[in-house]
């Protein structure tokens, strides 16, 4: 059985807002808003994983599951 992705999880207190993530995302999901990152349009999620690859303070990353809560 193939797992299913939640899209990307972003641990706010770890984010700097360098907005790397936001510059790799090929779908517009994240978003700085202020100096934080924020998934804002979790349906075009592909689950590339560039953002968790390019976070250089692992702030974001890819968690298995069955929806998007988060």
């Amino acid at each position: 059985m193939a797992v299913k992705l939640k899209g990307p999880v972003i641990k706010e207190e770890w984010c700097k807002g360098c907005g790397i993530c936001v510059a790799f995302c090929p779908k517009a999901v994240l978003k700085l808003d202020g100096n934080k990152v924020k998934a804002v349009n979790r349906d075009a999620c592909i689950e590339c994983g560039l953002c968790e690859l390019r976070c250089p303070d692992y702030a974001i990353y890819l968690e298995e599951g069955e929806d998007h809560d988060k």
